[in-house]
């Protein structure tokens, strides 16, 4: 990787924060773009401006064949079979409400039970709450391991009998990577589903749908260099021919009949019936951009990137008095993110001082409470790393972490 040339590509890290130069660690909630992706979404503005399936007019064809070709980018990009398997929402939230509502709902009763764990992020947890109190489905949550692994003998003494498996692929604060292809091949031995959150590893680990074996995958482009407001939903073919309606309205629909006293309507084929009006256009156009840009760089390398970053933090983060860090040690089982707390600081003081000294990191619970609950604590610091960041910069940090513990402000 050329550090140097894809810095350059984010104006952003010029920024100066009190002076200082910023250094960007907040990856996890959302990434930088790079001047190629924010082009791109421009492009969408500047030549095309038109509605998607809408018009025969040049403008309408054009949009409509590029905004498909950004759904063949995207099952290329996580090898799965089809680009009709491919569905844009809005954010990983959106896509697992999606499964929730048009595939749960329906599928599931009070005979059924879905089992998910403890580290999940609120969006892979509280749809599957809603479902067990409107269906009176069981609900169950497994803990995790002292060095925050899913006990996998644990979970399959569980998903026995579930009908569905919901769990992250790696962990928006321990960083863990679980073991999805592991977890996917018993659960389909018992005959359940698996649906895999993919928002915190698509954007540093090589996907393969296939190879996971997933019948679910769900992730968001603003963790990936791409727009916010576009998000992804892989279904397996098989499955989604079976999924009802989510949202309704124009574009989702193939027939419509009225007469004075009844309506009939017939749905459009997946993955159409499932994006219901104009969808993000200008996002997809930008996702596009963002994953051509990370395999321009190969997914190999970000990865590489990644755990030389990792092996620095986590080396000089274990030096620094009273500071706990949570997750594996051992950098290849996690992805480039580091949570953390400090011995008689509360983590957002620690988030404070670090942003004026020009550090951006996240503070709280992130969006993880039970977790944050089974671990014994309110809160975490969380530094988390990308494409663009340095060792330099992790020694920058260290260095004023110190200073702030060391110093007691």
């Amino acid at each position: 990787m050329d550090l140097e040339k894809i810095r350059s590509d984010f104006p952003i890290l010029r920024k100066k924060i009190n002076g200082y130069s910023l250094i960007y660690f907040d990856n996890a909630a959302t990434s930088l773009t790079p001047v190629q992706v924010y082009e791109a979404v421009m492009d969408y503005y500047k030549n095309y401006s038109a509605n998607v399936g809408r018009g025969l007019h040049t403008l309408a064809r054009e949009v409509t064949e590029r905004f498909e070709s950004a759904r063949s980018k995207v099952a290329e990009f996580i090898n799965a079979r089809y680009p009709d398997e491919i569905v844009f929402v809005r954010n990983a939230t959106e896509g697992i409400n999606l499964v929730s509502y048009s595939w749960a709902r329906d599928r599931l009763s009070s005979n059924d039970k879905i089992v998910t764990t403890v580290m999940e992020h609120h969006s892979n947890l509280l749809p599957w709450l809603k479902i067990h109190r409107e269906k009176n489905v069981e609900l169950r949550v497994v803990p995790i391991t002292s060095d925050g692994h899913i006990d996998l003998h644990y979970l399959e003494k569980e998903i026995k009998d579930a009908k569905l498996v919901a769990v992250v692929h790696a962990s928006n604060v321990l960083g863990t990577i679980n073991n999805v292809r592991e977890i996917a091949k018993m659960v389909h031995e018992y005959g359940g589903y698996i649906l895999v959150d993919g928002a915190q590893s698509t954007p540093h680990l090589r996907i393969d749908v296939r190879e996971l074996d997933c019948d679910f995958f769900i992730f968001s482009g603003h963790k990936m260099l791409g727009p916010t407001g576009i998000g992804v939903l892989y279904v397996r073919k098989e499955i989604m021919e079976e999924m009802k309606e989510f949202q309704v309205g124009g574009g989702m629909i193939s027939d419509v009949s009225c007469t004075l006293n009844s309506c009939e309507v017939k749905w459009a084929s997946p993955p159409h019936m499932f994006e219901a009006g104009t969808p993000h256009i200008a996002g997809a156009f930008g996702l596009i951009a963002a994953i051509e840009y990370l395999q321009n760089i190969s997914m190999n390398d970000v990865r590489d990137h990644e755990l030389k970053l990792l092996k620095e933090m986590i080396g000089l983060l274990s030096e620094v008095p009273g500071v706990n860090i949570l997750g594996p040690k051992e950098p290849r089982e996690r992805t480039g993110l580091v949570a953390f707390t400090v011995k008689g600081f509360d983590p957002h003081e620690i988030a404070l001082l670090l942003d004026q000294r020009g550090i951006a990191i996240r503070s709280g619970h992130h969006c993880a409470l039970p977790l944050h609950k089974f671990l014994g604590m309110d809160g975490s610091a969380r530094a988390s790393f990308y494409i663009y960041n340095s060792v330099e910069e992790v020694e920058t940090f260290i260095k004023e972490l110190k200073k702030i513990v060391g110093l007691g402000f």
